[in-house]
């Protein structure tokens, strides 16, 4: 690590972590639970969950896979929104030995179709809300066993078949399905699972530190989603990295198990996962926000009682600053707001400032980095504006386009190297090869200035991805997609400023049917992406720029594009 970036490391954060003290993240689990029995790890709708319960229930769920015969390694898909189910799962799939794949709840029957084939995924946990999806594609994957479970599995009782209910029929969240059993497929709901599982003993875990861990799906260049590969090794170093870094501020609270995160961001994505991780190795605990988006509901939990760290991305601290009950709450205790998956605003951070008395921490990574690369200090007093420093055994360098590094101060490919970053893309051997510099550096894709400080700053994007609070979208999924809209005859998608989701989509279409509209368009977005992957604006042209070979140039599109509110 470069020492201008050690001299500007805070008091107290080490130099190193050390991911060889664990055997695997299954190790890394056993000790977190033999130390962290009693304490709470979870609360959910008023419902706790404890070390010890998290311990009991994903052995049975890991003994029950084991049961299935599966070969070790296998894949096995996650598709779970923030609920109790997501960390007994999680931990289950990797105690018993085998790869978890995290499934983004809300896609669409295309996309878990690509993910599921792409990943090899044999078995997958539900929730029933999101079953019919997958009833759409399950017969052309591979998947041979479901577990599916209820919205109120785990939240004990009267109370959880209360909450079951209430959300199949009163609010009418489940949509009806029906899993096909054909070709020797198993579909079992997860209490009988938890049950079964509770007969059983949990085997041996034959993973090690360079065993697959997950394969994180991110957008592809290619317009499909690849995975990333991440060994116990880079989650476990992950984890300590974020130990190393985010504990000066958390002991401000004297007994960590007091500590109180937030957990609105979705657990399937990197940033959260990390920090899930983060609360099991230090045996703090977890709020659930099943749906971040219910913003009065929100607001009431933290009400509840003290929090101190709320991880978030820019168009979530946006939203609850919009809140009216938001300002009345306690911030006293409130230590880390951190800020991440999306550039954060100055705008935002004045405001939360001025609200909350709680500096808004910026950092920077990727799947592809198992989060975290670089962060701010936790003691900052005030927003900075670039991205920190890197965390302990991460070393960044900004390249040109030939792999040499460039001066402080001038502008470059941010590339970095630590025992954090993916060993490369699943079944994609072109694409790891290129994401690599022959010392072995990644290549981000993003540009950025570095200070003599060891501080970097990202300036601009190499490659075309969009953010949408938070989430890779890119324009090439996006065109293959909108290309099969009837009346569509080509088109274009690129980014553009959005001041609460940091970029929307516009798309630029050429008409083949000149009776097409807008509204046309957006209704076939609607079916055929997820939320997020949805174009705000659509502009109709009667050509699009192209080089002399055809390729659409967006470069020439961005131009004439003006930021939109």
């Amino acid at each position: 690590m470069q020492s201008s970036v050690l001299k500007s490391y805070p008091p107290g954060v080490p130099h190193e972590v050390h991911p060889e003290q664990f055997r695997s993240l299954g190790h890394l689990f056993e000790t977190a639970f033999q130390r962290h029995g009693d304490r709470p790890f979870s609360v959910c709708m008023e419902r706790w969950m404890s070390y010890a319960e998290l311990d009991t229930q994903s052995k049975a769920l890991g003994a029950w896979l084991q049961s299935l015969g599966l070969e070790p390694g296998a894949r096995v898909a996650i598709m779970l929104p923030n609920v109790p189910q997501f960390a007994v799962t999680m931990c289950g799939v990797l105690r018993a030995g085998y790869t978890c794949v995290n499934v983004n709840p809300l896609y669409t029957a295309r996309e878990l179709e690509h993910q599921l084939n792409d990943s090899g995924a044999t078995a997958i946990v539900i929730l029933e809300n999101f079953a019919s999806t997958l009833q759409q594609v399950m017969e052309r994957t591979a998947i041979r066993h479901v577990v599916v479970t209820s919205m109120g599995d785990l939240l004990g009782g009267f109370y959880g078949t209360w909450i079951t209910m209430a959300v199949r029929h009163l609010a009418r969240m489940v949509p009806p399905y029906k899993l096909s059993l054909d070709a020797g497929r198993t579909v079992t709901p997860f209490s009988e699972v938890m049950a079964r599982g509770a007969e059983r003993a949990l085997g041996p875990d034959p993973s090690t530190l360079d065993s697959v861990a997950f394969l994180q799906y991110t957008g592809g260049t290619t317009g499909l989603s690849k995975g990333a590969v991440l060994t116990h090794r880079n989650i476990v170093a992950a984890t300590l990295q974020a130990e190393a870094w985010f504990t000066p501020a958390l002991a401000r609270v004297g007994d960590l198990s007091k500590v109180n995160s937030i957990a609105a961001l979705p657990l399937y994505h990197i940033f959260a996962l990390t920090l899930c991780l983060l609360a099991i190795h230090q045996g703090s605990h977890l709020t659930l926000i099943p749906n971040p988006r219910d913003f009065d509901k929100f607001v009431a939990v933290l009400k509840k009682r003290p929090f101190h760290m709320l991880p978030a991305v820019n168009t979530l601290f946006n939203a609850l600053l919009m809140h009216p009950e938001f300002k009345t709450l306690d911030f006293s205790t409130l230590f880390v707001s951190q800020a991440g998956g999306m550039a954060a605003s100055e705008g935002t951070a004045r405001r939360w400032f001025e609200v909350t008395g709680c500096p808004m921490i910026e950092g920077w990574g990727m799947s592809e980095t198992c989060a975290i690369g670089t962060n701010n200090p936790v003691n900052s007093k005030s927003f900075t504006g670039n991205i920190g420093l890197p965390l302990p055994g991460i070393e960044i360098a900004i390249k040109d386009d030939e792999g040499h590094s460039v001066p402080d101060g001038e502008p470059g490919e941010l590339c970095i190297k630590g025992p954090n970053v993916m060993t490369g893309y699943h079944n994609q051997p072109q694409e790891t090869a290129a994401a690599f510099t022959s010392d072995g550096f990644m290549r981000t894709g993003d540009i950025a200035v570095m200070q003599a400080d060891g501080y970097s700053r990202i300036v601009d994007r190499k490659k075309d991805m969009i953010l949408v609070s938070g989430f890779n979208v890119f324009p090439n999924e996006l065109e293959n997609v909108i290309s099969l809209c009837p009346g569509v005859l080509e088109c274009a998608a690129i980014g553009v400023a959005d001041e609460k989701q940091g970029e929307a989509i516009k798309v630029f279409v050429v008409r083949k049917d000149p009776a097409l509209t807008e509204e046309a368009v957006l209704r076939y977005c609607s079916e055929a992406l997820t939320g997020y992957k949805r174009p705000k604006y659509i502009e109709f042209r009667d050509a699009l720029p192209k080089t002399n070979v055809g390729k659409i140039l967006r470069r020439q599109l961005r131009p004439t594009v003006t930021a939109q509110t």
